[in-house]
């Protein structure tokens, strides 16, 4: 873990941070010292999430939700290689996350047009984004064996020797397409994938909370995430009847939106 620490700590020029996330109370910061190795281990043991982050996110880019073939098209030279200024972390069997480091800063736009185009996951905002640390237990509930053990999340790459050189026209959009005298439905961007089936979990209420935290952090209001929810699930046996659905929702929508205000 500490030779972990140590190659991190080079990527990210010394200045990153560490969070322990709770689903249930929230994320909280700690500077990333070798004496809380312990304490972050007793954590994880204990369900806790360990997250990483660059303290200057501008140079830094994060590539999620990624499989082997995402990665090798996006990620690799031809020869399997791997292309410059990469850090990749595979978070659970066959699913990995990807570090970009820039030579110039990117605005929040082009990391967003950025992360279209790498096909990363369209719920994962780039806005002061938190990867998996590795050398930590990815503690996601749809990962436990039949054992009750949790996947490692793997160093498997890292350069920080060399930055990505991201051209222009990579990240620039293409002009707008004259807009339509009918009423459509909106169409390009990410929100055209925000759909409650992409975020399908090991359970109804899991699967609620991971549709609401990616439309809140594409923007969306209450109301809005309300309306989506009872429109596009369709078992409610757990809460039946009108009133029991807005509790639920209210309840749901308060809680998902107090865990992304501490990560902005």
């Amino acid at each position: 873990m500490i030779t972990i620490f140590e190659k991190l700590n080079r990527y990210f020029l010394s200045n990153w941070r560490l969070a322990v996330l709770d689903l249930n109370k929230g994320r909280w910061l700690l500077e990333p010292k070798l004496a809380l190795i312990p304490y972050l281990k007793a954590e994880n043991a204990n369900g806790m999430h360990i997250l990483i982050q660059p303290a200057d996110p501008s140079n830094y880019l994060l590539v999620d939700d990624l499989s082997g073939t995402l990665l090798l098209a996006h990620h690799n030279f031809p020869d399997g290689s791997f292309k410059p200024g990469r850090m990749v972390v595979e978070t659970s069997p066959g699913n990995f996350q990807v570090w970009i480091h820039s030579k110039n800063p990117l605005s929040l736009d082009q990391k967003r047009l950025l992360l279209q185009k790498l096909k990363s996951d369209p719920g994962a905002d780039p806005n002061k984004r938190f990867g998996r640390c590795p050398g930590f237990r990815n503690r996601k509930e749809k990962y436990q064996s039949p054992q009750g053990f949790f996947p490692l999340a793997k160093l498997i790459w890292v350069d920080w020797n060399h930055q990505t050189l991201i051209p222009d026209a990579f990240y620039t959009p293409q002009t707008p397409q004259p807009a339509s005298l009918s009423h459509q439905p909106p169409q390009g961007g990410v929100c055209q994938n925000l759909s409650r089936n992409r975020y399908q979990k090991n359970n109804e209420s899991e699967t609620d909370f991971a549709y609401t935290l990616a439309l809140i952090r594409n923007g969306f209001l209450d109301d809005q995430i309300r309306s989506r929810l009872l429109t596009e699930r369709s078992n409610w046996n757990h809460h039946q009847g009108e009133k029991k659905q807005t509790q639920y929702l209210n309840r749901t929508i308060r809680q998902v939106r107090k865990i992304a205000e501490k990560s902005v």
